[in-house]
């Protein structure tokens, strides 16, 4: 009989989860009383996975990314990324984050406000303009590094926000429902340029959404949590191709996957 034991010495050997959440609590302290915003989650997310975290509002998905960040921190449970605390791995400049608003700073050009992290890193003058050029060509808006965010559409600022966060080449990208404020045709662009610079950069992406064709078509992973407390009720492999045309969402596979996806929600609101 075949022994299929992991030894202790096998072990490094495996590959280990770049983010890795074990028995995470979280409870914040108000005047009102404590507030239980997350309860006993455990994920691991593994190199080059694109993962997405869906539920109702309150849910604790932001939350569960801010803990990853290192912004915010567990009252329960360890959390590693890169095999590290996220408050070591934040210092280390492991990931980047973009936000649900693109934040830029209006006085600064686009190729200011990308640079902005690269300045405070020390990066030389010659590096930043090189990397500039390189993110903004990822992006789609090379030739606008001249231009003021005033000057560019709301999926050009957020396409420029990304481009921020990829600069100093973090293997790691958080981003928190970066294309909720944008209409419907935007939102359909910039995920097929999500998923093109995901091949490109094969790097590991955690995504924050309330959508659930945009879970679906984006990830390899789908995480669905349930009202506050937020606690995972489902985690979804996605079977779908790494290349993905955006006609197919209309086919059987993508339907089913979505189906789940929302049977999960339903359940966590039941539960």
């Amino acid at each position: 009989m075949t022994d299929l034991t992991t030894s202790e010495a096998e072990r490094p050997a495996m590959q280990k989860p770049v983010i890795d959440v074990s028995g995470v609590d979280l409870t914040f302290q108000t005047n009102d009383g404590p507030i239980h915003a997350l309860k006993d989650v455990n994920l691991e997310i593994n190199k080059g996975d694109f993962v997405s975290f869906i539920g109702p509002s309150g849910c604790g998905k932001t939350t569960l990314l801010r803990c990853i960040a290192g912004l915010e921190t567990p009252t329960g449970g360890t959390l590693t990324v890169n095999g590290l605390s996220p408050n070591e791995a934040r210092k280390a400049r492991s990931y980047g984050y973009v936000f649900q608003a693109a934040g830029l700073y209006p006085w600064r050009t686009i190729g200011g406000n990308v640079k902005l992290p690269l300045e405070i890193m020390g990066f030389s003058k010659e590096e930043q303009i090189r990397r500039v050029r390189k993110v903004l060509e990822l992006v789609d808006l090379e030739g606008f590094e001249k231009k003021y965010p005033w000057q560019l559409s709301g999926g050009m600022q957020q396409r420029a926000s990304i481009a921020r966060a990829l600069a100093f080449d973090a293997d790691i990208l958080l981003m928190d429902e970066p294309f909720g404020a944008l209409d419907e045709i935007v939102r359909d662009h910039l995920n097929e340029q999500v998923l093109k610079l995901w091949a490109r950069t094969e790097k590991t992406i955690a995504f924050v959404t309330h959508s659930i064709p945009e879970a679906v078509y984006l990830s390899t992973k789908i995480v669905v949590m349930s009202p506050r407390p937020g606690r995972i009720t489902d985690i979804i492999e996605s079977p779908l191709p790494k290349e993905r045309p955006l006609d197919i969402r209309d086919s059987a596979e993508f339907i089913e996957i979505a189906h789940r996806v929302r049977d999960g929600l339903r359940a966590g609101h039941e539960g």
